[in-house]
């Protein structure tokens, strides 16, 4: 019996780099500079986190670098390690190509201090010009204000590069050797549910795996699940999961024994997921080794329509609860699972939870709500961030609970935690706003249940999307914005002209000068498939840097250009149009797995 151990987490390697002249120059220089590998370190340990909510860890080179010999040494260390970036830091001058790091594997940024007593940024100028010659692409971070030589603080623009590389360079890390495991195949000719294992490997690392959803009927019917387990989810499930809006015609509703009956398939079906997924040691127990092993996932999603929920219950419960930061067992970490089996919004929705630990919301991007359509059907005219009209997110029933924004922060706001952060009041009120509609059986013919809520105020998101075109490869959206809460009746109004028992977001986005988001309308125009994803916070940077990393190009945004961050080779395709030059470089270097 072979026992599968889980792999160690990726590391950041911080790499001292100093002036390697002897008897006069080095000695003075190596408290600083290693010192500043102390500090990097410290600031990123203290403030970046897996998505198990534990600290990310670097390790720092056990000498300071002064050429090539020490360089050698360094990369001995850190490929022990599983180092998937480095920092290069120091306050001087060095001798750039002897110095810097040459792995083609690790994401590479190099923090110059900014004094006037060495020469730091004429080192950082040499050694980006040396990573642009070479293909190496890195990131530049160099302090907007002078420091004294003595002074050991992080100034504040230093500290957000820093630790904008540090979020991204470990979501790169973490898709490394992972697995994105497709369970059926494509859900109604969505082109989003192709699952493409030349772009898995080659612009994320990772391993596509198909499952056939017969897989599922075969472990209900073995009984191959944890049966402790499952009594303990159903009593939860009778216990919480309130019903919801019932739609369907009187001749094709269920009985309550048929309710049950669907909700012991759904808890099954959900663990058995989870289990293809991750694995399960307890199945190993029940002498169901090979299935205990799981298929390395990271991610995945549930092709459902139509094959399966043409004869079986939906997997809308299984899909929001596995992205949802809690279940019957209290918070727990969201693992991504796709609705449709679209690969593209699953990668879409795992970059946002990566770069924030927190959950992501599966959504279609469904309507665009003018202000006049909406006073036409309404009688209301939209106000606030409202005003200019909004976007329909509104999800097949199986959008994970932390989209209610029921959970409250600090100041009792509407917000979604990260999932180490949630309460058990945060909990209950997710729960307490989410209702379990029965599935309308016009199109979920097996029945099921779908999670049914609005999302309650004001929250600051960014919504986000992948697509694949043809000659171009992946391409990123994304819109920063916010949730917004529509006065009850209105709410109602607007819902019942679609699906009222799925879960249902209103986005306005941002607006600015350009011409995607001149208007909501131009956002709606512009944006490149049926679905889309949303996280908490304005994190569109965060995205477009991680982006950067995997050589993925971003179409359309509103983020601030003083708030981009790309490789510092990106400026030489051009400066002026950022997004031209974002096409060219990430055309230029290829995918980093190529």
């Amino acid at each position: 019996m072979s026992v599968i151990k889980k792999l160690q987490n990726p590391v950041i390697g911080i790499r001292p780099i100093i002036d390697g002249r002897m008897k006069g120059i080095r000695e003075g220089l190596e408290d600083q500079t290693m010192g500043m590998a102390l500090t990097a370190k410290k600031l990123i340990e203290e403030n970046c986190f897996y998505p198990d909510g534990t600290h990310v860890q670097c390790i720092i080179a056990d000498t300071c670098i002064g050429g090539g010999a020490e360089a050698a040494m360094c990369q001995d260390k850190f490929q022990t390690a599983n180092v998937c970036a480095t920092l290069s830091v120091t306050p001087c001058w060095c001798y750039g190509s002897e110095t810097m790091d040459l792995d083609p594997m690790t994401v590479k940024a190099v923090w110059g201090f900014n004094g006037t007593e060495r020469p730091g940024a004429v080192y950082l100028a040499a050694v980006m010009a040396a990573h642009a010659q070479r293909g190496l692409p890195a990131f530049a971070i160099y302090g907007h204000d002078v420091q004294d030589a003595d002074d050991k603080s992080v100034p504040e623009d230093v500290r957000e590069k820093i630790l904008r590389f540090a979020r991204c360079a470990i979501a790169v890390g973490l898709m490394r050797n992972k697995a994105y495991v497709g369970v059926g195949a494509v859900a109604m000719g969505i082109g989003g549910s192709v699952l493409d294992p030349i772009i898995m490997q080659k612009y994320f690392g990772l391993r596509a795996e198909w499952v056939d959803m017969s897989e599922i009927i075969r472990r209900v019917e073995k009984d191959i699940y944890d049966h402790e387990e499952y009594e303990k989810e159903l009593a939860w499930i009778k216990a919480n999961c309130k019903k919801g809006l019932e739609t369907n015609l009187p001749e094709k509703r269920n009985t309550p024994e048929e309710d049950e009956k669907e909700w012991e398939f759904i808890a099954k079906m959900t663990l058995i997921i989870k289990d293809i997924l991750l694995g399960n040691p307890k199945l190993a127990e029940m002498d169901w080794i090979e299935e205990s092993h799981g298929r390395n996932a990271l991610l995945g999603g549930f092709q459902g329509q139509r094959m399966w929920t043409d004869f079986k219950p939906n997997a809308d419960f299984t899909e929001a609860i596995m992205n949802t930061s809690f279940d019957w067992n209290g918070k727990k970490q969201p693992t991504i699972f796709a609705t449709e089996n679209d690969t593209m919004n699953g990668m879409a929705m795992l970059l946002l939870n990566l770069v924030t630990n927190r959950s992501a919301v599966f959504a279609d991007v469904r309507t665009y709500w003018s202000p006049d359509a909406v006073k036409r059907v309404t009688g209301y005219t939209p106000e606030g961030k409202a005003e200019k009209g909004f976007i329909h997110l509104l999800n097949s029933g199986a959008a994970a609970l932390d989209g209610t924004g029921a959970a409250k922060d600090e100041n009792g706001n509407p917000t979604m935690k990260r999932w180490w952060d949630m309460t058990d009041e945060d909990i209950k009120a997710c729960m307490d706003n989410t209702k379990w509609a029965p599935a309308n059986k016009g199109y979920f013919r097996g029945g099921g249940f779908s999670s049914q809520f609005s999302t309650i105020g004001e929250m600051p998101v960014t919504l986000v999307r992948m697509n694949v075109i043809d000659g171009l490869g992946p391409v990123i959206q994304l819109a920063e914005g916010y949730t917004v809460e529509l006065p009850e009746d209105v709410n109602h109004t607007l819902l019942m002209r679609t699906d009222p028992t799925w879960p249902s977001t209103w986005f306005a986005p941002i607006l600015n000068d350009t011409d995607a988001f001149k208007d909501v309308y131009s956002v709606m125009a512009n944006w490149g498939a049926n679905h889309g994803a949303f996280a908490y916070g304005h994190v569109g940077a965060d995205i477009i840097t991680l982006a950067s990393m995997l050589r993925i190009p971003v179409a359309l945004h509103n983020v601030p250009d003083e708030k981009i961050y790309r490789p510092h080779a990106w400026s030489a395709f051009g400066t002026k149009d950022l997004e031209g030059a974002d096409y060219r470089a990430c055309a230029n270097y290829g995918p980093m797995y190529k």
